[in-house]
């Protein structure tokens, strides 16, 4: 039975449902920054987080740092590439418009390989586009939440070490670390970028990244200072390098209670392989797409390759809208999302299912809101006459 007050279960692709351990660990007492307690703590989630992204290469650095997932983008674009410098952003929804624009702010050149809605870039395309201008990084949403579409990080980071070895692969794996495989060194990526509130399954407030030896040394030899303070690799490389050593450091204080949350779930996540937590989130997923079949629904990414694991997102039939389906679903103790795609916004919703949700065999969160969409859908549909 959980401690936690009652509420609606959150089904959105993130913040998402907390263990009971998870939060009872952020009422941790308060203990200072430097204390040997807290040294230790930091130090082995900084660990833990290499096992997270399946990296052993001492040359790759692991960073946790206060700030939102979008604090990951700022430290790419502030630090990895400068001034007049290409970088190549593959669009699969909302998150690539964003992250363009965010390299755009510190003066790089985004150029964006788009898809329609529901659909990724072809390795081909990504093959000519690298073809015909050196770029300095690739960027890539491993999950788009807005449209729930899949990339394949294995075969773009294939197809740029082919084609031009010298560009940095930045994975945006905000809402896929933790549900979605991520082989850091076997697939030779240089950044992968994420924040603590989805299938991690920690409260919102920490940035955590994973740079390559090849990312830190494209830093070490930028030809201008980085363009940020408080976002600067020169700034916190040390602090987590002393951190993962079990030495105290400073630069700006670290959320401790934030931390130790994060400690607590990467122990219960590391504690089993990396696959099964994959496995598991890819039968939770196959469950909702059938389900959703079954309600003779579509998805917004159509082609199997292409839906994620961890969230589904839903055509909503013709002349419903989120606003008619969302609060029969709230009335049914479940939240969903609206949908965020600007172009199609009005028209689906989404389902996020990851984390404690689908790892907890004592939690009926899917099957709960499985039966909530179905008859929040038959009261949406009779109230507008449909």
């Amino acid at each position: 039975m959980s401690s936690q007050a009652p509420h609606p279960t959150l089904l959105i692709p993130g913040p998402i449902e907390f263990d009971d351990a998870v939060l009872q660990s952020m009422a941790h007492y308060a203990e200072s920054h430097v204390a040997p307690g807290f040294v230790k703590t930091f130090g082995e989630t900084l660990s833990m987080v290499r096992k997270l992204f399946q990296s052993s290469n001492p040359a790759a650095q692991p960073f946790v740092i206060s700030g939102s997932g979008t604090l990951g983008w700022d430290i790419v674009a502030s630090n990895l590439i400068e001034k007049g410098e290409n970088a190549l952003v593959l669009h699969t929804g909302y998150f690539a418009d964003s992250f363009a624009t965010c390299l755009e702010t510190y003066g790089a050149n985004a150029t964006q390989l788009k898809a329609p809605i529901g659909e990724r870039p072809s390795f081909e395309e990504i093959e000519q586009a690298l073809k015909e201008k050196p770029y300095k990084i690739i960027t890539i949403t491993h999950v788009d939440t807005s449209t729930g579409v899949l990339s394949d990080i294995k075969r773009v980071a294939e197809v740029v070490r082919r084609v031009s070895p010298q560009t940095l692969v930045v994975v945006d794996g905000v809402c896929s670390v933790g549900c979605e495989e991520i082989a850091f060194d076997e697939w030779d990526i240089d950044v992968v970028l994420t924040a603590s509130q989805k299938a991690i399954g920690c409260p919102p407030g920490l940035s955590i990244l994973m740079l390559s030896g090849r990312a830190i040394n494209t830093f070490k030899t930028r030809q201008t200072p980085p363009s940020s303070y408080y976002a600067s690799i020169a700034n916190w490389l040390p602090i987590m390098q002393n951190y993962e050593n079990f030495k105290p450091s400073y630069f700006a204080t670290p959320p401790t209670q934030l931390v130790h949350a994060l400690h607590t779930t990467l122990s219960q996540i590391t504690a089993r392989p990396m696959s099964e937590r994959y496995a598991i989130h890819a039968q939770a997923s196959d469950r909702v797409k059938a389900a959703v079949a079954d309600l003779g629904l579509q998805q917004v990414a159509s082609k199997p390759e292409n839906q994620a694991h961890a969230m589904t997102a839903i055509w909503l039939p013709e002349g419903l809208a989120p606003p008619d389906v969302l609060p029969g679903l709230l009335k049914r103790g479940v939240i969903f999302a609206a949908g965020l795609h600007k172009q199609v916004a009005t028209k689906y919703i989404r389902f996020g299912h990851m984390g404690v949700s689908v790892t907890d065999p004592n939690r009926s969160d899917v099957d709960k809101a499985i039966a909530a969409l179905k008859e929040a859908l038959t009261e949406a549909k009779q109230a507008k006459g449909l």
